[in-house]
């Protein structure tokens, strides 16, 4: 229930923007009552006359602040003006065109829409496939099913939750591992790896056969119902388990496999019975030349098209071959991380990621892109980035002129703090609603934007200094639909790369041995609660 607020008059935020940038805030030396917390002793220490908030502080705060003819007008225009509008820097906006000296030939259109659904990472995997697919028959634009990988994960996530929660039986349910896995047993959110064991057990098919239902855009009321009954189905199992008899085993068993019929009736009754992996589809379309073609094919012989593909893999590597490159500052470079317990298919590949220092990550997403391959990428685009400019810049906010406050922490410290991760966790993948498109353009409600707010994405082109050959500015192939950035699209300066993204995936043939034999070695393994353990 409420009402919607009337648009803020743009001359008047305009006017107050100007007044604001053209006055400054003197420097003032203010003592701050503050008080700390003694480790050895577990007691509260005052650095003050008292530990408590003082009333009469926080007026006196007040009488400083509004004495200063700046803030009055900040007031002014922060209290009627979505802040982001007020303190946005034209500086970062101007010189991020959308104008490259790498780009792939083929970037792969229509321009996609996510909808109000955390299926970013499906969304950005498919974006990436779907172009061998679109060179080999010829097609002017194709999309691939999201809908079809998201129905299955869905069940599988279920079927992994339901394991983990057996495994698990012996802890106590107030447990922090155990909280974890309840805290969103199916969530929307997903990484390559789970993709990978995705498109490798069930294969892919065209949009068209498969299409979005209503709750494949707006998954909020599926996913709710389905985390309600599985930690209910939770409760049961672990009951079960604890009894410990003779018969527990096959026990569990045929109430999981009844556990998991429900989720199944759920899925198929609300986003329709998906194709089968081993089911031949009969596909008809035309192609960029309008000639009509009819192709047959299973699910998993059209994916199977994708690494044969000479157009797409010049080295002929396979899809499960990809694997993740992440920047996590916190750890040590050159090393095999993994998260415990996370994941989607059982008995299908870990989610592992190889950790290397930022210049690697963009050598290898350069070299891609230089041979013509769209690369995913996660990154915590909830920060300085603005959808309706398609702008995602590291100067696109200035929080000290409405503040007076800087928010520096690096990017150690923001993993540390749960200020940043690499991929979204339980909730949904950002949409633009989020990142100041304007309401009459928005499909989905407004997610919550906490410090773990990430999303998957497309590299498609990247500027480089000509006499430097160092990066400036990268082409971002976005999932909120045309009316987000330009026609769909970001630009992303290579600032904003350094601090937000974490993530990308790359081909084995784009890297150097010494990363590729890192694959082979034993992985640090991550708890479940670990920034890196948040989901795309």
């Amino acid at each position: 229930m409420g009402s919607s607020q009337s648009a803020p008059n743009r001359e008047e935020a305009a006017l107050l923007v100007q007044r604001l940038h053209a006055m400054r805030m003197q420097d003032r030396d203010i003592e701050r009552d503050y008080v700390s917390i003694d480790t050895e002793k577990g007691m509260l220490t005052s650095h003050a006359n008292s530990p408590s908030l003082s009333i009469s502080s926080a007026e006196t705060w007040e009488k400083q602040l509004l004495a200063d003819p700046k803030n009055r007008l900040a007031l002014s225009a922060l209290m009627q003006n979505d802040v982001r509008n007020i303190i946005s820097q034209k500086v970062a906006t101007l010189p991020d065109t959308q104008t490259y000296n790498v780009k792939i030939p083929f970037e792969g259109s229509p321009v996609t829409n996510q909808r109000s659904s955390g299926r970013c990472w499906l969304f950005a995997t498919t974006n990436v496939l779907r172009v061998p697919i679109m060179k080999k028959y010829n097609l002017k634009e194709f999309e691939l099913s999201q809908s079809y990988l998201f129905f299955w994960d869905k069940l599988e996530k279920s079927n992994w939750f339901l394991e983990q929660i057996i495994d698990t039986s012996d802890m106590d349910l107030d447990s922090r591992i155990v909280q974890e896995l309840l805290g969103s047993p199916v969530s929307d959110g997903g990484q390559w790896d789970m993709a990978a064991n995705l498109v490798h057990k069930y294969g892919l098919v065209p949009q068209t056969l498969y299409p979005d239902s209503y709750n494949a855009m707006n998954s909020g009321a599926m996913g709710s119902i389905i985390t309600s009954k599985l930690r209910e189905d939770a409760l049961k199992l672990r009951s079960i388990k604890q009894q410990a008899t003779s018969g527990t085993s096959s026990k569990l068993a045929a109430m999981k496999a009844r556990m998991l019929q429900e989720v199944h009736c759920i899925l198929t009754l609300m986003l329709g019975p998906p194709p089968k992996p081993e089911d031949k589809f009969s596909w008809d379309h035309y192609d960029s030349n309008g000639k009509f073609h009819q192709l047959q094919k299973t699910p998993l012989d059209f994916a199977a098209d994708i690494s044969s593909s000479n157009s797409f893999r010049t080295l002929g590597a396979k899809v499960s071959d990809m694997f993740s490159l992440v920047n996590d500052p916190r750890n040590p470079y050159m090393k095999l991380l993994t998260v415990d317990r996370l994941g989607n298919v059982v008995g299908g590949r870990p989610v592992t990621y190889v950790n290397v220092d930022m210049s690697t990550m963009k050598a290898a997403a350069i070299s891609m892109l230089k041979a013509g391959i769209p690369v995913f990428f996660g990154s915590d685009v909830g920060k300085y980035s603005n959808s309706t400019t398609g702008t995602m810049d590291t100067r696109l906010y200035d929080y000290k002129l409405a503040f007076n406050v800087s928010l520096d922490m690096s990017k150690s410290q923001r993993l540390r703090t749960r200020e940043s991760a690499s991929m979204f966790p339980s909730q949904t993948c950002p949409s633009s609603a989020s990142l100041l498109l304007p309401d009459v353009l928005l499909q989905r409600t407004e997610p919550d934007m906490s410090s773990t707010v990430t999303h998957a994405m497309t590299l498609t082109a990247v500027h480089l200094d000509p006499s430097t050959g160092k990066p400036i500015r990268w082409r971002v192939q976005n999932s909120w639909g045309t009316s987000a950035g330009t026609e769909g699209y970001m630009v992303m300066t290579d600032a904003w790369m350094d601090e937000f993204v974490y993530q990308v995936v790359v081909d084995p043939g784009y890297v150097g041995k010494e990363i590729k034999e890192i694959l082979g070695t034993k992985a640090k393994r991550l708890d479940l609660w670990d920034p890196m353990g948040a989901l795309a």
